[in-house]
């Protein structure tokens, strides 16, 4: 059974200031900028695989689109993208970086207009702004 840990951001930490750092992931443009825990250990330059996670204040359903994140450099605010694990709490959706999303508690604040939330479906995520990033170690591979 897949994990969220089995969807991994992988990119370059380009900075680290004040309990955030600049976020790079692999293959995008993105410049994102997420909280991160006291004594967070990666330094600047180094590729890594971790998780981006948001709070979301509006999930809806929407039947077509692209997978994005906006704004391009900052702490990501709207999410776009195919959902790739999706749990009653939680979503990873593939927004050109894979990016987990907490489920609004509110049910008025998911909107279903265009079929339920699953693995495959396009969901477009309204975020709290205060994103962070769990480090998961250094990347392997390519």
């Amino acid at each position: 059974m897949a994990q969220i840990t089995d969807f991994p951001a992988r990119g370059r930490i380009t900075s680290v200031q004040d309990g955030k750092i600049t976020f790079q992931p692999t293959a995008t443009n993105y410049e994102l900028h997420l909280a991160v825990p006291a004594g967070f250990s990666a330094g600047v330059g180094a590729l890594v695989d971790g998780l981006i996670r948001v709070n979301a204040r509006k999930v809806y359903s929407v039947p077509s689109g692209g997978n994005f994140v906006s704004p391009i450099f900052g702490p990501p605010k709207t999410i776009q993208g195919r959902v790739k694990f999706a749990s009653d709490r939680e979503v990873v959706v593939q927004a050109g970086v894979p990016i987990v999303a907490e489920l609004p508690g509110d049910v008025s604040a998911i909107d279903l207009n265009s079929g339920g939330i699953a693995v495959g479906t396009l969901v477009n995520v309204v975020a709290f702004p205060s994103a962070k990033f769990e480090l998961l170690g250094a990347a392997v591979g390519k």
